[in-house]
């Protein structure tokens, strides 16, 4: 049977339509292979890590270099203070590591953790208004009662090392707020809501031009650690201990002493 010149162009595009499809389905899994991380290219992990509120600026930047030097790995963080990130890991929130601003949060959490390390330190200051309109000096300026401190919650590590310094002292201040993070005690100082606050030294230093920083004698200040490690419950154990290595490496310690944090 003779074809016409119309069914010789159907028949053909069949057929070419039938050859292509094979390779248009191998070009579609291979993308997807690629996308998941098992094709040819460079394997894709996603990290989570959860780290202290007073780690938000310094880790933005830190998890950027990492990025650039680990080509295929994203690290997303998520911020909150020390006691809401061990909730969280205790209620098995999905994570790969952990960084706290104090080691007896992460002490607690022994079950949950590879071994942690050390990755950094800080001190206090005293957060008063732009110019310290009150003209805040000393801890001791923070019993006075015309005063409105705010100070962190006890359980929050800044908010325990803050009364242990003032206890430290004897000194007995009645804040007008307890806050859940470090951030959270430096904002109400910006916004006015407060005179004064107890904050990190890295933290004041995020918000020059809207807050002074009153330093705090080492004599009556507290040193802060910040240990991190890997989260036994993560699916990316290898890449998680990766990242928590390189926190200790020259390059992540000169971008976090850049921010004013102290050699661990």
């Amino acid at each position: 049977m003779s074809l016409t010149p119309t069914g010789r162009r159907a028949a053909a595009a069949a057929v070419t339509a039938a050859l292509l499809l094979p390779l248009a389905a191998c070009g579609s899994d291979g993308a997807a292979a690629d996308a998941d991380g098992s094709g040819d290219g460079a394997p894709k992990v996603k990290l989570t890590v959860l780290a202290a509120a007073s780690l938000t600026d310094v880790f933005r930047t830190a998890g950027a270099a990492y990025e650039k030097g680990h080509p295929g790995t994203t690290v997303t963080f998520s911020f909150a203070g020390s006691q809401q990130l061990a909730a969280q890991v205790r209620q098995g929130a999905p994570a790969d590591a952990l960084v706290t601003a104090d080691t007896r949060t992460m002490d607690g959490l022994k079950s949950e953790t590879g071994t942690p390390a050390v990755i950094a330190k800080n001190r206090l200051v005293i957060a008063t208004g732009e110019g310290n309109p009150e003209g805040i000096r000393s801890l001791k300026d923070l019993t006075d009662a015309g005063l409105k401190v705010v100070l962190a919650a006890s359980e929050v590590p800044v908010g325990r090392y803050s009364r242990q310094v003032l206890d430290a002292q004897k000194l007995t201040v009645r804040p007008v707020s307890e806050e859940p993070d470090v951030r959270a005690v430096l904002s109400k100082v910006e916004l006015g809501e407060a005179d004064a606050g107890i904050v990190y030294k890295t933290d004041a230093a995020t918000a020059t031009g809207k807050v002074d920083a009153v330093d705090i004698p080492d004599g009556q200040n507290a040193l802060a650690s910040y240990p991190a490690a890997t989260l036994l419950s993560s699916g990316n154990r290898k890449a998680a201990a990766d990242f928590v290595r390189w926190l200790t490496t020259s390059q992540a310690q000169k971008i976090l002493s850049d921010a004013g944090f102290q050699q661990p």
